[in-house]
């Protein structure tokens, strides 16, 4: 079966599978494209609230299709940068969506796949899950933003170590260094991941994309400068009609008790 990426809603959620089974869900430029068609229409959806993206089989993917790159050694450097451009276009697309996005993640996450899982706004693991930068072992460097988001949420020496080793990591591991959310049992990091979004969706869509964009913005700004922009967000939501209807709920089950 060729490349695919499988879209289905569940819910409020937006499922997006990786599929690729034969190849252990190898990514495929058509996925790129196709991911940052889907989370664009995503955006401008009021039927969806969230995002899961996920792999087929048991396994998450296992990066990037070493016979396409094989292939494509020797094509011109423009050439040769389009695979690049579009998995760098989806990693933006998952970062800039104000939708929450959440990787479930069986199996294998390797590569150019752990770094779609670290996009995510929130990764759910299975407990047998493992994960790998692997780029070194084929002379490579990562790509995919994992430099960025590895040295975010792991110290640098292991951020380090896993990049220039090669080294695999399991998912309870990542998980006590805080890289990853939440952990499942296996073949049960889907339905966790749907579960949060569910829970996730109950807040109010205007309040979780203005905590996204401030969680963003922090990793740049200064203390002055997010404050001033926390303060914007604030005032902002204080002033609608939802957050009064909320409030006023709220103190009249407080005042019931």
């Amino acid at each position: 079966m060729p490349a695919a990426l499988k879209t289905d809603m569940t819910g409020s959620t937006l499922v997006l599978t990786i599929s690729h089974p034969e190849r252990r869900n190898a990514l495929d430029p058509c996925m790129y494209a196709a991911g940052i068609e889907a989370l664009n229409a995503a955006e401008s959806s009021r039927d969806v609230r969230a995002v899961v993206i996920t792999g087929e089989a048991m396994c998450f993917s296992s990066g990037g299709n070493l016979q396409r790159l094989a292939n494509n050694h020797k094509l011109p450097e423009c050439e040769q940068s389009e695979g690049v451009r579009g998995l760098h276009g989806w990693v933006e697309a998952i970062q800039t969506s104000s939708k929450p996005v959440i990787a479930a993640v069986e199996g294998v996450a390797a590569g150019a796949g752990f770094s779609i899982a670290l996009a995510c706004d929130f990764l759910i693991a299975s407990e047998t899950s493992r994960f790998s930068i692997a780029h070194s072992r084929m002379g490579l460097s990562p790509d995919g933003g994992a430099t960025w988001f590895l040295t975010r949420a792991l110290p640098k020496a292991t951020a380090l170590y896993l990049m220039m080793s090669g080294s695999d990591i399991s998912a309870r591991r990542l998980w006590e260094l805080g890289a990853i959310t939440q952990l499942a049992p296996e073949a049960q990091a889907l339905p966790l991941a749907l579960q949060v979004a569910a829970n996730i969706a109950k807040q109010p869509e205007a309040t979780l994309a203005s905590i996204k964009e401030l969680a963003v913005g922090a990793l740049r700004n200064s203390l002055p400068d997010q404050l001033h922009q926390e303060q914007k967000h604030f005032l902002l939501h204080l002033r609608s009609h939802e957050t009064r209807q909320r409030i006023d709920a709220f103190l009249a089950k407080v005042n019931a008790r």
